[in-house]
C-alpha cells in the first residue's frame, strides 16, 4: 500500500536488473523476494489478469487466478468449517507467486527442473510472511488447501476448459465433502471480468485479514 519504490538488494543478482516494478510502484526482486516489496493490491490486480489453463476456456472472459483462489477459499471452508480465519487466508492467496510469474499448467511444470518449484516456494514464503502467515503452512493445512485447489480444478475442468467427467476424475479425483448448494455453484461457473474478481478478491482478503 503506499507508493514508495524499494528494493531489496541482494549479491545474487547484482547488476543484473531481476526486479519486477509493480503498480504500486515497488520493485519486487525475483530471486530475493523481500516481504517489504509485496503488496496486496499489486496481486490482485495481477492475479485478475493472469488466465487459468492457459485461457483455453469457454466464455467471454478468462477465467483467472483470481476467480479460483476465491472458489478454493470457499472450498477451503466448507471442508473444514473450524478452520482458523488465518488459514483461510493462505488458501485465499496460495497461487499468490503466479501475479509476477503466472499460471504454468500443470504438465509443463512436470517438465522442468524443481528450481521452478524451490524458485515459487521462496516467492510464497516471503508472500506468507508479508501478511503474518508461517513461512511454512502445518502439514494439514497444506494437504486440505491442495485437496480444495483439485476440487476447483475438476469443475473449472468440466465446466470451462472441455474436459469429460470421467477425464476429470482420471487428472483430479472425484470431489468429495460439498454441500448439493456449493456443488451446484460450481457446476455453473462464469468467467468474471478483471476489474470484477480484482475487486472481490480484495474484498475478501480484508475480511480474512482483519
Amino acid at each position: 500500500m503506499g507508493t514508495a519504490e524499494t528494493t531489496h538488494k541482494s549479491p545474487v543478482n547484482a547488476g543484473v536488473r531481476a526486479w519486477q516494478r509493480m503498480l504500486s510502484g515497488r520493485r519486487l526482486d525475483l530471486l530475493d523476494p523481500s516481504p517489504l516489496d509485496i503488496e496486496i493490491e499489486d496481486i490482485a490486480h495481477g492475479l485478475a489478469r493472469v488466465a487459468r489453463w492457459n485461457g483455453q476456456t469457454d466464455g467471454e472472459y478468462a477465467f483467472s487466478v483470481a476467480q479460483h483462489s476465491l472458489l478454493v477459499e470457499i472450498i477451503v471452508s466448507e471442508l473444514e468449517p473450524k478452520l482458523d480465519r488465518r488459514f483461510r487466508l493462505a488458501a485465499l492467496i496460495h497461487d499468490a507467486p503466479e501475479y509476477v510469474i503466472g499460471d504454468l499448467i500443470s504438465p509443463f511444470k512436470a517438465a522442468l527442473s524443481l528450481d521452478y518449484r524451490a524458485f515459487e516456494a521462496k516467492l510464497l514464503a516471503a508472500i506468507h510472511l508479508r501478511f503474518g502467515l508461517p513461512a511454512e503452512l502445518p502439514d494439514e493445512v497444506t494437504k486440505l488447501i491442495k485437496r480444495a485447489d483439485r476440487i476447483a480444478a475438476y469443475y473449472e475442468a468440466t465446466c470451462l476448459a472441455g474436459f469429460a467427467r470421467d477425464e476429470a476424475r482420471r487428472f483430479f479425483g472425484q470431489p468429495r465433502g460439498l454441500s448439493p448448494a456449493l456443488v451446484k455453484g460450481l457446476s455453473h461457473l462464469s468467467p468474471l471480468t478483471a476489474a470484477d474478481v480484482e475487486a472481490r478478491f480484495i474484498k475478501r482478503f480484508k475480511e480474512l485479514a482483519r
